[in-house]
This record gives C-alpha cells, structure tokens and sequence, in this order.
C-alpha cells in the first residue's frame, strides 16, 4: 500500500465528520508544497464550496464545485488509492442541484437551500 503524507489520511477523516474548513487547511498544507497538482487542488475547491455552501454562499459553491470538477478530470479513474468516478459524479450531482438563481442566502435561511448530498470518501489500494 502506497504511503501519503499524513495530512492527507487526515483529510479523509475529517471530510466523513463534516468538517470541511479543517479539510481546506490540510489540503492547502500539501497543495503549498506542490502547486502543479491539481488533484489536491481540485479536493480543496470541493472541500471549500462545501463549506460556501453550509453558511449560505451559493454563488461560491457553485464556481468552486465547477472548478473543482475542472481540476480533477485528468486524475480519472483513480488517484492516490480515491475513486475519482464517485468524487466526480458526487460534484455533477452537487452542481445539479445548487440553485442557479441565487447567490447568496442568510444564515437564518439556509435550510431553504437544497440539501447537499453526503459523501463519505475511502482510501483503496492502488
């Protein structure tokens, strides 16, 4: 089995608990180190429009989920042991169903927002 650094076995982690801020901060750790891979980068812009979206930021979910999706093509089928065809039909669906008419909701409205869908990420053999 191939070994990654450490942040990156954490990001699993804390993506299945929810917490998408703590999974920009350690992506962006790694991403820092390596500016050219897009797959970490396409991670984090998922990550962060996840986060957007919890607090109201439509419109920033949506351009971070299509850049995202943009970012991640090339890795298909499978980088570093993740099923990209899960993560990626996870963010066409999570596109599909972010309102295109609004930008912007406050805090006290966001349970009017269609729910996002949950992804629960697993590490597999390469």
């Amino acid at each position: 089995m191939n070994e990654y650094p450490i942040e990156y076995y954490q990001f699993f982690i804390k993506f299945n608990e929810g917490d998408y801020y703590t999974c920009h901060d350690l992506l962006e750790d790694m991403w820092m180190e390596d500016k050219s891979n897009l797959f970490l980068k396409g991670l984090l812009q998922m990550s962060v429009a996840i986060y957007h979206y919890s607090y109201g930021n439509v419109k920033g979910t949506r351009l971070m989920m299509k850049v995202a999706h943009e970012y991640l093509q090339p890795y298909r089928p499978k980088q570093w042991g993740l099923d990209l065809e899960s993560v990626i039909a996870y963010i066409e669906h999570c596109i599909s169903i972010i309102p295109d008419d609004i930008d912007k909701v406050s805090f006290s409205k966001i349970e009017e927002l269609p729910a996002l869908p949950t992804l629960f990420l697993y590490l597999e053999d390469d």
